[in-house]
């Protein structure tokens, strides 16, 4: 299927005006030339309303339009518990988290590693997150994005991986974090509204032209299986979602790693005014995840209830896209998508080179080198990283049902030892070099034993014991060595207090997330 010629230029307007916001914001003053904190945190100049939509049009990706819709489509909105937990998390982050990473005045959070460990744990995290943002995030975005492109263009898997790559670079490789944040902010409307769109047509096309609340009526009354949160153990997709441990268990770590120790997403706070400006953009940000579900999970049921001929889960948003979306707005809708990819994308690319730049190349230099040699170094390396994910997207994920799950279980190797990395460095002086070291060193490896230890326990149940387990390896480690670390964090009286406008926000998110939990239960 193709789109028809207004679409077509609805969306290659879209493109245009992306290239031309990130081209605009990125133009320096006279005689200013482009520093590190410019290209990698955007002169430390956003607003609170910037952050928070940055975040999300970062987070929020074809991962989450076509991996989650397929989830929906195979599970229901059980798997919307990523979104609302998350909205929770980002208070956590925000409150607890931010204030310790902006005392610091850090770039990445392997130097706020090395500040408070030593630089083994700085190299070690700074390898792997580079690895993890190429091969794993980068392309996930572009396979699955690809998955949308070839339905609705007609064109090969190839051309759509190529062709997203390259939109990418085009406005974010010149202005860094500046032009990723300040587009994000337009591409956050694009894709919360576009996606609301779609939902709006595939909930009407439900009701057979009776409206979108007739709709979502219908969906509770054919698919009541589809709108449990906490699934039983008779589910067949129990596994993916363990019934009350995602309230209690290994989600959290999930959440706490992606939120709060994930540089693509903390960038945008480091980029902050000020600490103040940082946490409600966080704040904002939650009350846009409380919205996400109704954008990337219902449609996903209402393609099951509509009887969608696919053959895999996560063809089902394409399927939407290509059937119910009529001519006009089927360029909104397709540029919604597009919008989510090309922020993610935009963004892991910056971070990638952001933490090589700064966590591996520049200490790795005998002398001192100047700023645009380091802003070039991150301009060359973000070009690398979207080459690799290029070449390897199709022949790593072609062979994945649910996509979005194979993200989860398998970042889920390594979440539980960044969580214990940060939490104890945080907030417990006796964390030792030699403890961060060692469980940084064992997070793999315990997976991977407790996975075949217990092959039937659900992943995020595995995760929450891998936790434990690197706790306990990280107490006994650090207490051996008899004394409070060096390095430790002064956590001063007063430094985790926030405004009133933060508090009352968090409780709104609060009451919307019991409200909503004790509907779907």
């Amino acid at each position: 299927m193709n789109l028809s010629t207004i679409d077509i230029i609805i969306f290659v307007a879209y493109g245009c005006l992306i290239i031309f916001i990130g081209f605009w914001v990125s133009r320096e003053k006279k005689g200013h030339t482009k520093d590190s904190s410019d290209y990698f945190l955007a002169g430390k100049s956003l607003p609170w309303w910037a952050i928070g939509a940055s975040l999300i049009a970062s987070n929020i990706s074809a991962e989450q339009f076509i991996g989650m819709s397929g989830s929906g489509f195979a599970l229901g909105l059980g798997i919307a518990t990523y979104e609302w937990m998350a909205a929770l998390t980002l208070l956590i982050v925000a409150k607890f988290f931010l204030p310790v990473f902006l005392k610091k005045g850090i770039f990445t959070l392997p130097q706020l590693l090395e500040q408070r460990y030593d630089g083994r744990i700085r190299t070690v995290l700074a390898v792997f997150w580079v690895f993890l943002y190429t091969f794993v995030n980068l392309s996930t975005v572009l396979y699955l994005s690809s998955l949308a492109l070839t339905v609705v263009l007609g064109i090969t898997m190839w051309q759509s991986i190529i062709g997203l790559a390259v939109m990418a670079v085009a406005y974010s490789i010149y202005g860094g974090l500046k032009a990723v944040a300040w587009t994000d902010v337009v591409q956050v409307v694009f894709l919360i509204f576009g996606g609301l769109i779609t939902t709006y047509l595939a909930l009407d096309a439900v009701s057979d032209g009776a409206g979108a609340l007739k709709g979502l009526s219908l969906l509770f009354e054919k698919a009541p299986e589809k709108f449990d949160m906490i699934l039983s153990p008779d589910n067949p997709f129990y596994k993916d979602l363990p019934g009350i441990s995602v309230l209690v268990g290994g989600m959290w770590i999930a959440n706490l790693s992606y939120w709060g120790c994930n540089q693509y997403i903390i960038q945008r706070a480091l980029a902050a005014k000020s600490i103040g400006e940082a946490q409600k953009g966080l704040a904002f940000a939650g009350y846009l995840k409380l919205l996400i579900p109704m954008v990337v999970v219902i449609p996903g049921i209402a393609a099951f209830v509509l009887g969608a001929d696919i053959q895999r889960y996560d063809a089902a948003y394409p399927w939407l896209l290509a059937n119910l979306v009529p001519t006009g707005i089927k360029g909104l809708a397709f540029a919604a998508l597009i919008a989510a990819a090309l922020s993610s994308l935009s963004s892991m690319m910056n971070s990638t080179a952001t933490i090589f730049t700064m966590d591996l190349y520049k200490p790795s230099l005998k002398k001192e080198v100047s700023e645009s040699h380091l802003v070039t170094v991150g301009r060359i390396v973000g070009l690398l990283a979207m080459f690799t994910a290029v070449v390897v997207a199709q022949p790593l994920l072609g062979g994945e049902e649910q996509v979005f799950q194979f993200i989860q279980k398998y970042t889920g190797y390594v979440s539980p030892g960044i969580v214990v990395l940060f939490m104890f460095g945080l907030f417990w002086k006796r964390a030792s070099a030699s403890g961060a070291l060692w469980t940084a060193i064992a997070s793999v490896p315990f997976s991977i034993i407790v996975d075949l230890v217990f092959p039937s326990m659900p992943f995020l149940d595995q995760m929450g014991v891998v936790f434990l387990m690197l706790s306990a390896l990280m107490v006994v480690v650090s207490l051996s060595a008899g004394k409070v670390s060096p390095k430790a964090i002064n956590l001063e009286k007063g430094l985790f207090s926030t405004s009133p406008w933060f508090n009352a926000s968090a409780m709104g998110i609060m009451l919307i997330l019991a409200v909503l939990y004790i509907i779907f239960w």
